[in-house]
């Protein structure tokens, strides 16, 4: 008897702490967008995971305050989800939901209005849902705002905020809309961020911004980092200026009169074949990419392994010129000597098959099938390359 006393205390303690609580709803997260469409409501979409300390702690210490339990109650249609289950995972896809608690408020669209990360006391929290409770944002998306001319900077910088990762254009269109109305000119760190973060071209508005704020922006970051990346921009636009968009190839003259005098010769030569070595495997040239390739990397050591790897692989399936396979065998070496894995071992197995080192290419071949073996990984291509070195 005591037992079940126990057990019925503690079922009406939790059902107490729920009544002291948001009411959160359990509906299916469609239902509630099309309730929140028909009463002109915002939902609060409270993502969490079960393991997540600072999601308990908001359940515990920020939900059940009486003025936030008022306001959200009265304010928003509510529900939180545990995004490792059930509809969890596809919200978290759909919203890019990677960190918890993420505090979400979404119109009847689904449509994100404001966010919030992160734990924040009851007083923090009550201020984020009074600054986007207004019923406006309930009324129309903000898309349709920004569309009529809303220019308030608050508006701007949520949009900026919510849409920089999912909605780049809408996200930059907002930016610059912001830095039009803006009347101090201050910049914070975090203008100066959303300066750096949508700037592409000395075409787009907020170049005007770069230029004039200058002395702002050397406040906040160095002067020769300001330099190189004005430089960058510029060099961008040689660079785009230079590609023949229908067959891939370069105006390399064009090129050089008009990069050099921005970077100087060196850096103008390097960002060319940075550009080749992305291009020309796409358009096919090999030649090309094997040229480029042997400039650029001639220092392995002051690249990843992860990028010698890719270009020694481009050089096993696609290059004939011993001198040009030797070189692609040191940039292999050097990823295998770092760390030997199914891959690396596998290239370098290919590329002393290309040289004729046979004993060695079974070596490696035999080395990277059983470290795929090892990691319960796919052992086809390196059994393939076995294969082939027995004939």
């Amino acid at each position: 008897m005591k037992k079940i006393k126990y057990v019925l205390l503690l079922m009406l303690s939790l059902q107490l702490l729920a009544q002291e609580s948001i009411n959160f709803s359990n509906k299916p997260f469609a239902e509630l967008l099309a309730q929140a469409k028909k009463e002109k409501k915002l939902v609060f979409l409270d993502a969490y995971a079960s393991w997540c300390g600072p999601c308990k702690l908001l359940e515990r210490n920020v939900f059940p305050d009486p003025a936030v339990k008022e306001f959200y109650n009265k304010t928003f249609i509510n529900t939180h989800i545990d995004m490792e289950k059930g509809e969890g995972p596809e919200i978290a896809r759909k919203y890019m939901i990677r960190s918890y608690p993420s505090l979400l408020f979404l119109n009847g669209d689904g449509e994100v209005i404001q966010k919030g990360l992160g734990y924040m006391s009851p007083s923090d929290f009550l201020a984020l849902g009074k600054e986007v409770g207004d019923p406006i944002n309930a009324k129309e998306s903000p898309k349709a705002l920004f569309e009529k001319g809303e220019s308030n900077p608050q508006f701007l910088e949520t949009i900026i905020k919510n849409n920089a990762n999912s909605d780049f254009e809408f996200a930059k269109k907002a930016a610059e809309r912001y830095f039009e109305v803006k009347k101090t000119k201050e910049l914070s760190k975090q203008e100066v961020s959303y300066i750096l973060y949508f700037l592409k071209s000395t075409k787009d508005p907020i170049y005007k911004v770069f230029v004039a704020d200058k002395d702002e922006i050397v406040k906040i970051i160095p002067l020769d980092t300001y330099t190189q990346f004005d430089n960058q921009i510029k060099l961008s636009e040689v660079l785009e200026a230079s590609i023949d968009e229908k067959d891939g190839t370069i105006n390399e003259d064009y090129y050089f009169k008009n990069a050099t005098p921005i970077v100087g010769k060196e850096e103008a030569e390097n960002a060319l074949n940075r550009v080749k070595i992305s291009l020309y495997p796409q358009t096919g040239n090999f030649a090309g990419y094997e040229k480029a390739a042997l400039e650029y990397y001639k220092n392995p050591d002051n690249f990843e392994t992860k990028e010698l790897d890719k270009a020694a692989w481009i050089f096993s399936q696609n290059v004939t010129n011993e001198a040009s396979l030797n070189e692609a065998k040191v940039w292999a070496e050097k990823s295998v000597m770092k760390s030997e894995n199914p891959e690396n071992t596998y290239i370098l197995a290919k590329l002393y098959q290309k040289t004729g080192d046979i004993e060695k290419a079974k070596s490696f071949a035999e080395m990277s099938k059983n470290i795929a073996a090892q990691a319960g990984k796919d052992t086809s291509l390196a059994d393939a390359l076995l294969e082939e070195l027995k004939k």
